[in-house]
């Protein structure tokens, strides 16, 4: 982990009571935890991590504040997303690495710091929405009319001129599949 160590926090050396730490998350961030299946390539990032230490635990509170750039899931151009949150991780000293729940870490005594790289970018991660697209009539237009040319039709429709660049329904209850035909004589019992 050394190409991470700038986000290292020694958790050992710090005196019980309340410490804050900041962080700049750039394009350099995101190139070192770019393991070729990240979703953020790049973004631009404030972090403040306040931390309070008691005698037995040390609480985390992360304040993550700015924007990143991920592919549009529709035409895989980048789009620009907004990122505003806030995460708790409560840290424990025990004997060896584990992650007891989502907010609970135990880390080994001896090493007496924690990297909170990898934390950093799930919280940014799980800060986005699961659909990313570009709002309608602004998706890479050559993009679009591939996704068109390939997109299933159903038997019902009575014409095959192109469908608008972003007007592609995801939930298009008048699509059919023949092949599921069968199935409509099934007889269910109503309960």
């Amino acid at each position: 982990m050394g190409k991470f160590s700038l986000y290292n926090i020694p958790l050992r050396s710090l005196s019980e009571g309340k410490h804050e730490f900041k962080y700049d998350l750039d394009k350099g961030f995101f190139a070192l935890i770019d393991d070729g299946t990240a979703d953020v390539k790049r973004g631009n990032l404030k972090v403040v991590v306040s931390l309070k230490k008691t005698s037995v635990t040390f609480e985390l509170n992360f304040e993550i504040t700015g924007s990143v750039h991920v592919p549009c899931d529709r035409c895989l151009d980048d789009i620009s997303m907004d990122v505003d949150t806030k995460n708790k991780l409560i840290v424990k000293f025990g004997k060896e690495y584990s992650e007891e729940s989502d907010e609970i870490v135990i880390i080994p005594e001896e090493d007496g710091e924690i990297n909170i790289a990898w934390f950093l970018y799930e919280f940014i991660v799980l800060s986005l929405p699961t659909k990313k697209v570009h709002p309608p009539g602004t998706c890479n237009k050559a993009m679009s009319t591939k996704l068109n040319k390939h997109r299933a039709k159903s038997t019902d429709d009575e014409s095959e001129d192109d469908i608008e660049d972003d007007s592609i329904e995801e939930d298009d209850s008048s699509f059919t599949d023949s092949r599921w035909d069968a199935l409509k004589d099934v007889p269910v019992d109503d309960e």
